[in-house]
């Protein structure tokens, strides 16, 4: 089926945020999806993989600020953290629930999207219903150690592997090392590039060729911007949410390691629980889309009624 969703915009914070959204909606919850990156503005895939979720629920996918359409060049004035996009969802959160007229949502989160999505239902948990963690982000330094490991599996020879070691930019480092990680099947199961997330957006007709461009000139500021603080993300300490949670997890994801997510959902005191999909790597909602929007439409069914 393909989608019905509209693009629109709002100024929240100073910042113009570009959004699609259910055109369908009626008194359905609210799925608020955040992209991974930072600055992976995704609308294109959404549509493409994941419409079905529209029949059931008001899917808003929001492009975040500096990133896809909501892009603008940033400035070291605006003293730009992980803290500005929070209060970003913040505001924008309130926005749909005042407009919808509804109190509460459900937040869904992708790799980075992840970080933002425990940050926003630790601090905001009376907006919240269900949080979904796609490729859940735990602990970043740990992650990257599990990203070497998989790569010394793989590797014949592992001297650019070693060399990384002494690379005095930590950002520059981990970049190429999530390279190596795309290029060694450990980001999309079954495959050694993007390819197959690059193709919506060229057919998009929400983007245009300028917007394809900034697309990726947000990606990379993002990346300056905020790659640095991700690096100290670590949720392991934190056992108990008020919000009920679930990680949709590839077996197969060595990118944002799923065996760190699944020991880290064992540990968590709070309702949890954990969906693998057997085929997908880092993208379980775009590598398996059909199984994964049953999951969700299952998991979430009691709130449609």
């Amino acid at each position: 089926m393909s989608s019905t969703s509209v693009i629109e915009n709002v100024e929240i914070n100073g910042a113009k945020l570009y959004f699609s959204i259910s055109s369908k909606q009626g008194r359905k919850p609210i799925i608020l999806y955040l992209h991974g990156g930072p600055g992976d503005a995704c609308i294109p895939l959404t549509k493409k993989f994941n419409s079905e979720l529209e029949d059931h629920f008001i899917f808003v996918n929001l492009e975040q600020r500096g990133s896809g359409l909501s892009y603008y060049k940033f400035s070291p004035e605006e003293n730009l953290s992980i803290n500005t996009i929070l209060t970003d969802i913040h505001q924008f959160v309130l926005y749909l629930l005042k407009r919808l007229k509804q109190d509460k949502l459900i937040i869904m989160g992708h790799s980075w999207g992840t970080v933002l999505g425990l940050y926003f239902i630790q601090k905001y948990p009376e907006l919240v219903t269900e949080y979904i963690g796609i490729g859940q982000v735990v602990n970043m330094k740990k992650n990257i150690a599990l990203q070497k490991a998989f790569l010394r599996t793989k590797m014949k020879n592992t001297a650019k592997l070693d060399q990384l070691d002494f690379v005095h930019e930590p950002t520059k480092a981990s970049l190429k090392l999530t390279k190596m990680i795309v290029a060694y099947g450990g980001s999309i199961y079954g495959a050694k590039n993007y390819r197959k997330l690059i193709g919506p957006f060229i057919s998009a007709k929400d983007y245009s060729f300028k917007d394809l461009i900034h697309r990726l000139q947000g990606s990379k500021q993002s990346i300056q911007y905020f790659w640095e603080e991700l690096m100290d993300v670590n949720f392991e300490n934190i056992l108990h949410f008020a919000v009920p949670i679930t990680f949709c997890e590839g077996r197969h994801d060595h990118h944002v390691s799923s065996q760190l997510a699944a020991e880290y959902a064992a540990k968590i005191t709070s309702p949890c629980n954990i969906i693998w999909f057997d085929h997908s790597g880092h993208f379980p909602q775009w590598e398996e889309p059909t199984k994964f929007n049953q999951e969700i439409i299952g998991l979430l069914e009691p709130q449609a009624n």
